[in-house]
């Protein structure tokens, strides 16, 4: 039996395409509907059946009892407003945002029954044209709820999730960006500055390992954009801290001390091995 009657995907990329494609394939919606700034985006949707109606206008998420904000950080705080005033306080509104803080604050103040998502699921490709319905199944999904979060509205969302595969995990806003911007913001970070920092003469070259740590640096730049300015305070001290290791070992380099230089390779291997 579906949870939902009509569910509303306002972004039809990659992320909303396949939360369409998943509540489909696993029956938690009666009907799926979404919407996208782009048409064609709206009808690569309707194509791969990830919904069953869309539309560039968002009128068409009257009605709907979950509304899932599924687009880049900045257009998603835009979005709120006019979103309030299409749905009822009866609906769920969710979202599936890298930075949650500044999310969280505005969804709060417009909506009812706002829980705050963000499933670790992402790929370096974009686009609906990547969508698939078991992008969410054995990934972690961070929930953040707060004080006024609705309970049955949380009970309902987490309960979703676990039907789409996801292992739940629960912090506050401000935690999930603390640790968001070291375990996710700051590799990308790094991955865009490592590609700029090579010179193009040298790019045919590039080894396996090299293809591995860049990967992700073929991300959408204005996904990533969003995410750096929205959680910027957290970014910026974890790249502070990055920095500092990286000095530290291009002093050893440049002092020729390789027991020092030993002593902080074997210190990070082991700290690979114990974590990760």
């Amino acid at each position: 039996m579906a949870i939902f009657s009509k569910a509303g995907i306002v972004g039809t990329g990659l992320v909303g395409g396949s939360l369409g494609l998943a509540l489909k394939k696993n029956k938690l919606a009666d009907q799926v509907v979404g919407t996208s700034r782009h048409a064609s985006s709206v009808s690569a949707a309707k194509k791969i059946r990830a919904i069953d109606a869309g539309s560039q206008n968002i009128n068409i998420l009257k009605g709907c009892d979950l509304v899932i904000l599924a687009g880049p950080v900045e257009t998603i705080l835009g979005q709120m407003g006019r979103i309030s005033r299409l749905v009822t306080d009866d609906c769920i509104v969710i979202d599936v945002a890298s930075t949650k803080e500044l999310v969280v604050k505005k969804a709060n103040k417009c909506f009812a029954r706002f829980v705050g998502c963000h499933p670790l699921a992402g790929s370096d490709k974009r686009g609906i044209a990547f969508a698939r319905p078991d992008l969410f199944n054995k990934a972690a999904c961070i929930i953040t709820p707060v004080r006024s979060t609705d309970k049955a509205a949380l009970t309902l969302i987490m309960n979703m999730w676990v039907k789409l595969g996801s292992d739940i995990i629960t912090l506050d806003p401000g935690a999930h960006d603390r640790i968001l911007a070291w375990m996710s913001h700051l590799p990308h970070a790094m991955a865009f500055a490592l590609i700029s920092a090579v010179p193009d003469r040298y790019l045919a070259y590039a080894p396996q390992s090299f293809r591995d740590m860049t990967r992700i640096a073929g991300s959408s730049p204005d996904i990533w954009e969003d995410v750096f300015t929205t959680n910027r305070r957290n970014l910026l001290d974890s790249i502070d801290v990055f920095v500092r290791q990286l000095i530290k070992v291009r002093s050893r380099i440049m002092q020729n001390d390789r027991r020092g230089l030993s002593r902080l390779l074997k210190a990070a291997q082991n700290k690979k091995h114990r974590s990760i």
